[in-house]
């Protein structure tokens, strides 16, 4: 896979090394990941690193401004957008979601909450996995038969269509399961109140305002602009022979405004900062936000933002929405205050032994660096 390098600038004389986060980027390398960058920000000055490499077969480590696909994480640019429309009166929180989208005739118990918090019950258009070991699949998102669709394009209505055939979770509002269908529809409500495609909102309202020239919404375009590390996916062929192919290039129509985003280490600490900060909605919208519904459990999930308690205490806490999409996965933590922000995108590579299962450790030592000095507690 080509040796590992590092790369590092400090703007903080308070930090001027940091070799314990050197450290915990290497391990994601050691783990099998192809490569990470990492940025750090706080009120004192800020660290970026990366380890691994770009590209398969090269030496070059990933560019610390590198874009990327930021999976889930763009469902926090989706939800702060239609908190802004319920700001302006435009769209009630707590009014049926099908108030603005009659066509798919929603049940009229499901609000425009719901959607955001994941208490539909809707069917999770990308399959659903039950309790016993009952796996319901959606659209292929995985393997040969994802690899051969890759730039296949999806229609935001036919992804909800298919959820809508498929029976319902649970009652709406009842209990809390994850489903990117909420936010498909969450985009379509955004073009419903504005009259404008929900990518076009995102750039007006966030992106535009904030200078987030490395983000975009990408739609059907399969490329990602600028300097950025290559992502893969190992999958089975039909002779059962392990193959590793290089899906940089894919139509992120799959998952819509689910996680299709492309985005910078840089734009998503900004854009966090921002959030937090109040700089986007009024604080009684953030508020909300940053309430976590009692059904998520150890989820902790608000209005698209997980909230996260690094001590037992309550002391330290974090807002966080991370996210994973083939060949990538994207982390952006941020303080309720915004004064510190970390994010960092990795690349998955050829590695033999699936690193995803290292993933939460790796996340979580990283983090721990970034928020508790490395300590928890």
């Amino acid at each position: 896979m080509g040796e590992s390098h590092h790369t590092a600038t400090d703007n903080s004389a308070r930090t001027p090394h940091r070799p314990e986060l050197r450290e915990a980027l290497q391990a994601f390398v050691d783990a099998g990941f192809a490569g990470i960058q990492v940025r750090v920000r706080d009120d004192e000055g800020g660290w970026v690193g990366s380890a691994g490499v770009r590209k398969l077969g090269e030496t070059a480590e990933p560019p610390t401004n590198g874009a990327f696909r930021v999976g889930s994480s763009t469902k926090t640019f989706v939800s702060t957008v239609v908190l802004q429309l319920v700001a302006e009166g435009e769209v009630g929180l707590d009014a049926p979601a099908a108030d603005h989208l009659p066509r798919f005739r929603l049940d009229p118990r499901i609000t425009v909450r719901m959607l955001l918090q994941h208490t539909s019950g809707l069917f999770n258009f990308t399959g659903e996995y039950y309790p016993g070991g009952t796996v319901v699949p959606g659209i292929p998102w995985q393997g040969r038969e994802w690899v051969d669709r890759r730039f296949h394009t999806y229609r935001p209505e036919e992804l909800v269509r298919l959820s809508l055939s498929k029976p319902a979770r649970f009652e709406p509002g009842t209990d809390w399961s994850y489903a990117n269908t909420n936010y498909v529809l969450a985009a379509l409500l955004i073009e419903q109140a504005t009259g404008r495609p929900y990518g076009e909102e995102v750039q007006r309202r966030i992106l535009q305002p904030l200078g987030l020239r490395g983000t975009s919404v990408p739609g059907t375009r399969a490329e990602i602009p600028g300097p950025h590390a290559h992502g893969y996916h190992r999958y089975e062929d039909a002779d059962g022979r392990w193959k590793t192919i290089d899906v940089t290039r894919q139509n992120p129509s799959w998952i819509s405004a689910g996680g299709e985003m492309i985005s910078t280490t840089e734009d998503l600490g900004t854009f966090m900062s921002a959030l937090m900060g109040g700089r986007l909605l009024p604080d009684r919208l953030l508020a909300e936000m940053r309430t976590p519904h009692p059904g998520s459990g150890e989820h902790r999930y608000g209005l698209g933002l997980f909230v996260q308690d690094l001590d037992p205490d309550g002391g330290r806490t974090v807002l966080h929405h991370n996210g994973g999409v083939n060949g990538y996965g994207a982390l952006m933590y941020g303080t309720p205050d915004g004064s510190k922000t970390l994010t960092a995108s990795v690349t998955t590579g050829d590695a033999a032994n699936n690193p995803a299962g290292e993933f939460p450790k790796l996340r979580d030592r990283l983090v721990e660096e970034v928020f508790c000095g490395g300590r928890r507690g």
